[in-house]
């Protein structure tokens, strides 16, 4: 089947980004929320994110325009996904709600079309079980910033077929990824090992080990990582580090049980950049503890 038209569903952070990357490589794109604001905001951010890149000279700007022409920003889901060719669902890491959308869009698109779902943790198997095409149903962990992070890890359930691992593969390099290809286990490769660092690190700052900065430097510089555990953190949301964690923890044991500041701080809706303060302070005073 010849891939055209992707449908992206859910127009948040990771959604907008994953719309962006497949308009960019060249995909008739649609992204599809419940919410017209989340839609208007989610064409604002992807405005910027052509901008940027026609700046920094990674698009021409005709490239950047016709790809934008291309773009269609829905609330209408059962009309949009008949057309698809691929669907990257990018909805919230909560099994309920993808499986109340796997529904509707197995019922909704052609029964060639491949549904892939974008999660750090859950597993494609479960939600594959939830359509009439499990072969068909694949994991496409994209990260945040999907601009900007070059691997889309991609996860094979129980019953994914060869063909769509290898289709799935061939859209995430047109998008300009690298790719790995993985069997399905809790967690699959990134998400654990970056949960376990993400929760030492609140491990060592309820123990008074050092302050936010000094640890994420220590990290940054010792180990050679780019971003430091509570950056991280913040970046890509508190709670959703854990619910990944209580996850990992219910799956896999008791390495994964999560901090109990970690817990806190999102008592707290301290939850990082996008409520202004996680770990660290994003009002205009600065970024600090």
């Amino acid at each position: 089947m010849s891939i055209k038209n992707i449908m992206v569903i859910g127009g948040g952070i990771m959604g907008r980004g994953i719309a962006y990357a497949g308009a960019a490589g060249g995909y008739n794109v649609t992204l599809f929320d419940i919410d017209d604001n989340v839609l208007q905001e989610a064409e604002r951010e992807i405005d910027r994110f052509f901008e940027t890149a026609v700046e920094r000279g990674k698009l021409e700007a005709t490239t950047a325009e016709q790809a934008k022409a291309a773009m269609t920003f829905t609330t209408e889901m059962e009309k949009q996904a008949s057309h698809a060719d691929f669907v990257i669902e990018a909805v919230p890491e909560n099994m309920d709600i993808k499986r109340n959308v796997f529904e509707q869009l197995d019922q909704y698109t052609k029964d060639d079309v491949i549904l892939a779902t974008n999660t750090s943790t859950m597993s494609p198997t479960e939600i594959g079980s939830y359509t009439g095409r499990p072969d068909k149903v694949i994991a496409m962990h994209f990260f945040n910033p999907v601009p900007k992070m070059k691997l889309v890890e991609i996860i094979r359930g129980l019953e994914t077929s060869d063909d769509t691992a290898d289709a799935t593969r061939a859209v995430a390099e047109q998008m300009g990824k690298k790719t790995v290809v993985v069997n399905e286990f809790p967690g699959f490769v990134t998400s654990r090992m970056s949960s376990l660092v993400g929760n030492e690190a609140f491990h060592m700052l309820q123990e008074g080990v050092g302050t936010p900065e000094e640890i994420d430097r220590a990290i940054e510089l010792g180990l050679n990582y780019p971003m430091g555990p509570f950056k991280l953190g913040d970046l890509v949301g508190l709670d959703t580090r854990l619910r990944n964690l209580e996850y990992l923890h219910k799956t896999l044991g008791e390495r994964f049980r999560p901090s109990p500041l970690l817990v806190k701080y999102v008592k707290a809706n301290r939850l990082g950049k996008k409520t202004g303060k996680g770990v660290y302070d994003y009002t205009e005073e600065g970024e600090r503890q």
